[in-house]
C-alpha cells in the first residue's frame, strides 16, 4: 500500500521524531506502522496527530478530496446523501 503519511507530514513541517513524540511511540516504531499495514486506528491516531484527514493518506498529490484505491490505483467516488 503506498500512503502519503510522510509526504503529508514533510508538508506540515513536521519530522518524523516530532510525529512518534506526539504519539507516544518510538520513531522505528512509526516508520514500521507507516511502511508496514497500519489498521484504521493507527492512521486514524496518525491522521490526529498531525492535524489532517485519514482520507488524505490515500489520495494522489495536490488532491485533498480525492481518494484512491490503494491496491488498483483507481479513483474511489464517495457519494453522502
Amino acid at each position: 500500500m503506498d500512503l502519503r503519511i510522510k509526504e503529508i507530514i514533510k508538508a506540515k513541517g513536521l519530522t518524523m521524531q516530532q510525529v512518534a513524540d506526539r504519539l507516544n511511540i518510538a520513531r522505528d516504531t512509526l516508520t514500521r506502522n507507516i511502511n508496514g499495514n497500519p489498521t484504521v486506528d493507527t492512521l486514524q491516531r496518525i491522521a490526529t496527530a498531525i492535524g489532517c484527514n485519514v482520507s488524505e493518506f490515500f489520495g494522489a498529490a495536490g488532491t485533498r478530496d480525492a481518494l484512491q484505491c490503494p491496491h488498483c490505483g483507481k479513483p474511489i467516488t464517495v457519494k453522502i446523501e
